[in-house]
């Protein structure tokens, strides 16, 4: 059954995901609503842009928590407090525990082909570094779901781009983030079909 989800959304930074979510939906071309944005340190530049859309927004400081557990269950005890669908992390830095009742209801986007490139240490700019590094011709993001390991949930959609024998760090940061801003629009839009399932490590619509 098709929905307009209720999304909480999981910030670790500038918060440019946010904003391209923030667009879509309010130039209608995604239906789906924010009910919550949860920073995982302060003063981050999500922040503002949350607040500057009349979106509740919460810090809960990864440092303040000693371990993973006791972390996840903070930051789900909110997510719940919201009667939330579908929880979309953003630039999210964290390792999380995902509760069983959120089992396929929280997507990751990361800058890379997974499983090329991912796990611990791999974020942001150091992904493209090691992209180029290692030679690779195309590159991409990808819209996964959580488990508990770092970018192993199954794939829901994946973009690619090709990379230029004169491609450096920034110009190819630049093709990616162009290709995420379409991604997880994309991705959001299958769950709320309600026909987006899950056999292995496979997504697939029924």
């Amino acid at each position: 059954m098709a929905i307009v989800p209720r999304i909480a959304v999981l910030v670790s930074g500038s918060g440019t995901t946010l904003q391209n979510l923030i667009e879509r939906i309010e130039a209608g071309t995604l239906k789906a609503q924010i009910v919550l944005v949860i920073g995982s340190k302060l003063n981050i530049g999500a922040e503002p842009r949350a607040m500057s859309s009349d979106i509740p927004y919460e810090t809960i400081d990864r440092k303040s928590f000693v371990d993973v557990a006791s972390y996840s269950r903070k930051v789900f005890e909110l997510i719940d407090q919201s009667q939330v669908d579908l929880v979309c992390m953003a630039g999210w830095l964290c390792l999380m525990q995902i509760p069983d009742k959120y089992r396929s209801k929280v997507m990751n986007i990361h800058p890379s082909l997974l499983p090329a490139f991912g796990g611990p240490r791999m974020f942001g700019r150091h992904v493209h570094e090691a992209i180029l590094q290692h030679g690779c011709k195309v590159s991409g993001c990808t819209v996964h779901l959580v488990d508990d390991t770092y970018d192993n949930g199954p794939i829901i959609v994946q973009r690619a781009v090709d990379i230029g024998d004169k491609e450096t760090v920034d110009s190819l940061i630049k093709k990616v983030q162009e290709q995420e801003h379409i991604a997880y629009p994309q991705a959001i839009a299958l769950f709320s079909t309600g026909k987006l399932k899950v056999e292995g490590r496979r997504t697939r619509m029924k």
